[in-house]
Formats: structure tokens, C-alpha cells, sequence
């Protein structure tokens, strides 16, 4: 079964990055079949990944909202959009890709975020490490989006309001029950050391904090051009701090499968 990482935070934290960070570095240790989730509605994960998606799993299901009288006859309509998933499904040598996309109108996102579970639920099985990038805010956690997931890296810009952001992600999860091993609270686009304000408000969240991911200028300059942040160069001050923390979470998440299989024996 696939290892699940999933991100969360306040727009604007940086959470689109943090995930190119962390593809980046499982593709470059042939960690891999990867498949990366995008789960927010203004998506552009495919870009940072330097994809081309032409569909998404909200149009497929936008194709059957009315009668079961436009699927192929002898298959239900469960079978169907599963098979029609496969065909949005971008397909690469070590990373797939699958965006969810936005309903059109006014419905209601509910279906579409059930549908997403099933299909990440029968998808895993196929891949070594899923990563998901969500919607900014909480509603997705509501939704359950973010359920049964091996880590949760909640991700704050370095501002007090963003880790306060933070803090409420981490309480609605435990009030939810939702299924995550391991909680992370990531603080990016430092500069310089952080004021003791926020080092207060950050022991406060009451999250595993993993440090601050200092700003870059690298990872400002391929956001302008549009460049992907994929093909970051190791000389990336973001990814010289982050590369030792993922192999750490990495580490981590064997040392307890380990201790998962021994119990189990």
C-alpha cells in the first residue's frame, strides 16, 4: 500500500511548492511510482510538475450528473467513471497525475470529493508514494478529502496568522478523527530568525514543527517565468534545507511500517 502525503494551509503558504519539493526528491532517489493528487480547485500542481493536463475528474462526472441512459449498456455507472478516470489520468514513466478540478456552477462539491476518495482509495494500491495537494482552508477537511493519510504537512507562511491557520487545521483534524500517523507544521519564505512572537505562537500550535524553509530567491525566479518547480537546481536554497527533512520523514515512516509488521507477525 502506498505511502499518502498530503498538504494543508492558508493560501498563500506555499503548499503547492512544498509538494514539487517533495515529488522532486522522491523522483530524484528512484523512489517512485509516484502519483500526484491535485485537490484544489485552482489547480496548478501540474505546473510546478511541468505536466499538461487537458481534463480532470470533476468534468467526468459532470458528463454523467444526469440519466443512466448515456452509459454503454451492461455497465453501471460506478464501473464507467472509473474506467473514465483512467482516461484522465495522466500517465508518465515514474509520475502519474490526476487532478480533480472545480464543478461547474454552483453544485455541490460533495460527489465529486467521495468520488475522489474512492478512486485515490483504489488508485494507492498501484503506487509506492501518493502526494496531494489540497484547496486552501478547511473545507476540505470537512469533506474528509484528507483522510487516512500516512503524514500531514501543514504549511504556514511566516506570518502569525498563518500559523494560527495552522493550529485550527491540526484541532479540526483530532475533532474530525481523521486517520493521520504523523502531523507536521512547515513554516516557509523565512528571512532571517524567526521573532520570538512567532516561535510563541508556533509552540502553541502544538504541531511536530519541522523548521522554516528559508526563502529562496531560485524558487521566486522560476515563479515568475513559469518554470517548473521540478527542475530546480541541487544549488536551490530550499531544497538544500528540505532535501535532509523528507529523508528524515522518510526514515521515520520506515522505522514504524517495521514496527507495524513485527506487531503483525
Amino acid at each position: 500500500m502506498g505511502f499518502t502525503i498530503a498538504m494543508a494551509g492558508k493560501g498563500g503558504s506555499g503548499k503547492t511548492t512544498i509538494a514539487a519539493l517533495i515529488i522532486r526528491y522522491l523522483l530524484r532517489h528512484k523512489l517512485t511510482p509516484i502519483l500526484a493528487v491535485d485537490a484544489d480547485p485552482n489547480a496548478n500542481l501540474h505546473e510546478v510538475l511541468g505536466l499538461e493536463v487537458e481534463s480532470d475528474l470533476a468534468a467526468v462526472l459532470a458528463e454523467f450528473s444526469g440519466s443512466a441512459e448515456q452509459l454503454p449498456p451492461g455497465i453501471d455507472k460506478s464501473s464507467y467513471l472509473q474506467m473514465r478516470v483512467q482516461d484522465v489520468l495522466v500517465e508518465g514513466e515514474d509520475l502519474d497525475f490526476l487532478a480533480m478540478g472545480s464543478p461547474e456552477g454552483a453544485g455541490c462539491y460533495c460527489f465529486p470529493n467521495a468520488m475522489l476518495r474512492q478512486v485515490c482509495g483504489r488508485l494507492v494500491q498501484n503506487f509506492r508514494f501518493v502526494v496531494i495537494d489540497n484547496e486552501a482552508g478547511l473545507e476540505h477537511l470537512s469533506r474528509r478529502t484528507t483522510d487516512n493519510v500516512d503524514l500531514l504537512v501543514v504549511v504556514s507562511d511566516s506570518s502569525i496568522r498563518g500559523v494560527r491557520a495552522a493550529a485550527r487545521i491540526n484541532r479540526l483534524t483530532q475533532q474530525l478523527n481523521l486517520k493521520v500517523r504523523r502531523r507536521s507544521l512547515l513554516v516557509t519564505k523565512v528571512q532571517g530568525r524567526l521573532p520570538p512572537e512567532m516561535r510563541r505562537e508556533i509552540k502553541a500550535a502544538a504541531m511536530e514543527f519541522d523548521g522554516v524553509v528559508p526563502y529562496d530567491p531560485i524558487v521566486a525566479e522560476y515563479d515568475t517565468m513559469g518554470r517548473p518547480l521540478i527542475e530546480l537546481p541541487d544549488t536551490s536554497l530550499a531544497v538544500k534545507w528540505f532535501n535532509p527533512v523528507i529523508a528524515e520523514w522518510l526514515n521515520i515512516a520506515g522505522q514504524q511500517g517495521q514496527e507495524k509488521e513485527e506487531r503483525d507477525r
